[in-house]
């Protein structure tokens, strides 16, 4: 198990939770500490995917540690360096834009903001449905930003949702072992 503390944090695609936990648990196999962040939709929000209550409690057994649902908890990532990396997934096309435009008006983005002060990588797994829409912008913007990483992603429904983008979950483990490398996992667009 490697000596790397990575933050882990997830935003409001909740039909995406699940496999975001699968994930999660991959990456917490491979590394010692793993902290779980949450968006406040995530920490208030019950859906028909589940209680928020259950999916946090689920992130703290999965990391033996407390999840960080708040700006004033997240701020200190940044001065005190708590991260080596950090991953969002799912990135939501509304946390894209707040990431791009240097918003930290959430437990999230203020990680998100706080960890990039120090130079070091943060990996984004999109799951939004204008993805090829609003969101593209975004993600052009976010894409070339340096220390910042995609989990490869491809369209999850293009005859029913023509504009909806998800990353490949199961690829969030490489993806941030290269991101730590300075190494952006290729391609970064899939096929069908």
């Amino acid at each position: 198990m490697e000596q790397i503390t990575v933050g882990f944090a997830f935003c409001g695609s909740f039909c995406t939770l699940a496999r975001a936990m699968t994930a999660l648990e991959t990456v917490k196999a491979r590394y010692q500490r793993v902290v779980p962040i949450v968006s406040q939709a995530v920490a208030d929000t019950d859906t028909r995917f589940g209680p928020a209550h259950d999916f946090m409690r689920e992130m703290e057994r999965i990391c033996d540690t407390r999840v960080i649902q708040t700006i004033k908890d997240a701020e200190p990532i940044g001065p005190k360096k708590l991260l080596d990396a950090l991953v969002v997934c799912p990135c939501t096309g509304n946390t894209l834009a707040k990431l791009a435009h240097g918003v930290a008006d959430s437990a999230v983005t203020m990680a998100a903001k706080a960890h990039l002060r120090n130079g070091r990588p943060l990996v984004l797994a999109p799951s939004t449905n204008d993805g090829l829409a609003a969101a593209a912008v975004n993600i052009g913007a976010l894409i070339n930003r340096k220390n910042v990483y995609f989990v490869p992603f491809r369209q999850d429904d293009p005859t029913g949702k023509p504009t909806s983008l998800v990353a490949d979950f199961s690829l969030v483990a490489p993806a941030l072992e290269h991101a730590l490398q300075g190494r952006q996992l290729q391609p970064v667009l899939l096929g069908a």
